[in-house]
């Protein structure tokens, strides 16, 4: 590649473009990266070119020290001394005559990735650790709640309704360490109540917090049946109650409506379920709204930072969304999951 001669051609070019000597000062730029950068193509010449790089080095280590010809720069921030920063991806090509030309492809701003990508490896490790060492209390529990189980024969209905929870429990949380222990390919969905699923989370809520927490019901008898896990979704709908009991919560509601013709991701559903966590708890703390639903981020400090983080991978895996609104004493955790058309239903 040589450098750039034809200036008429850059001048009509709409990608930003800027090239440099073999040093990395600026030489010229056309006017879409002046304009991109809202600034004169007098005030960027002269500049190092890693000057403009407002965060990292891929600039500064490229020139330095790279032997290729190109750099592929897949999250470029430039801005100059009190200037907004300009996000871009782009390239990075070293010229024949030994300077450097550098092509900006702009965009609003990057997408967070998907937590569920960017989880090291050590991490896995970890949690896998974590659910090894937890499986003796388990067996020890379960051995407990059968001999209960036993000696509750005869007695009241309410107590054995309460035993007969625990060892629900325990078998459910032996099926979650299982999946981290030895992941297996999900189950296949299979029709279920959302209401059956939400009255276990209601008496899972009463016997952890007592009468200090009232839980509401808001349901809506109109929402059908569809397709889905029961225990994942009951995890899920359990870590948002128990969410907002830990931020104390005085009164929970679990709410749910059948909405038509709503956008969950990028698709418009003619049939859907709004299922909403409603508490008047502290709220989210303003520093944690960004990363609320990353694995280990607790506004607590004896929290794990995994209950939002699964609930939202629950609904994903149930082609839904999980979002929220909130202010001190006023927290909605939605959960939008589409339910199809009737006909699609009875099919």
């Amino acid at each position: 590649m040589t450098m750039p001669d034809d200036r008429p051609a850059l001048d009509v070019l709409g990608t930003p473009v800027a090239w440099a000597s073999a040093d990395g000062r600026i030489l010229g730029t056309n006017p879409a990266f002046a304009r991109w950068m809202g600034v004169s193509v007098r005030r960027l010449v002269g500049q190092p070119l890693v000057s403009l790089e407002a965060q990292g080095e891929a600039l500064a280590n490229f020139l330095a020290r790279d032997e290729r010809d190109v750099l592929r720069l897949h999250r470029l921030i430039l801005a100059l001394p009190g200037e907004s920063p300009r996000f871009a991806e782009g390239w990075l090509s070293r010229l024949e005559e030994g300077g450097w030309l550098l092509e900006a492809y702009p965009v609003d701003e990057f997408v967070a990735p998907d937590p569920a990508q960017v989880l090291p490896g050590a991490l896995s490790a970890a949690l896998k650790g974590l659910a090894h060492e937890l499986r003796n209390p388990l067996a020890g529990l379960k051995g407990a709640a059968q001999l209960l189980a036993r000696r509750a024969q005869g007695r009241d209905a309410g107590e054995r309704e309460l035993i007969d929870l625990i060892g629900a429990e325990i078998e459910r949380l032996n099926g979650l360490l299982e999946q981290l222990l030895s992941p297996a390919p999900a189950r296949p969905h299979a029709a279920m109540n959302i209401h059956a699923a939400l009255e276990r989370v209601l008496r899972l809520a009463e016997s952890e917090a007592g009468w200090s927490v009232r839980i509401q019901r808001d349901y809506d008898p109109s929402i059908p049946e569809f397709d889905g896990d029961p225990d994942r979704l009951t995890q899920a709908a359990w870590n948002l109650v128990r969410n907002a009991i830990q931020a104390g919560a005085t009164v929970v509601t679990l709410r749910t409506r059948v909405e038509h013709g709503l956008r969950i991701g990028d698709q418009i559903q003619p049939l859907a379920l709004r299922l909403e966590v409603a508490d008047d708890g502290r709220g989210v703390p303003e520093d944690m709204a960004e990363h609320l639903f990353l694995p280990l981020v607790s506004g607590r400090a004896e929290g794990t930072g995994l209950g939002l983080a699964l609930a939202q991978q629950v609904a994903r895996e149930h082609r839904g969304t999980l979002g929220y609104r909130s202010r001190p004493g006023h927290t909605v955790f939605t959960v939008l999951l589409p339910l199809g058309t009737q006909e699609a239903r009875d099919a």
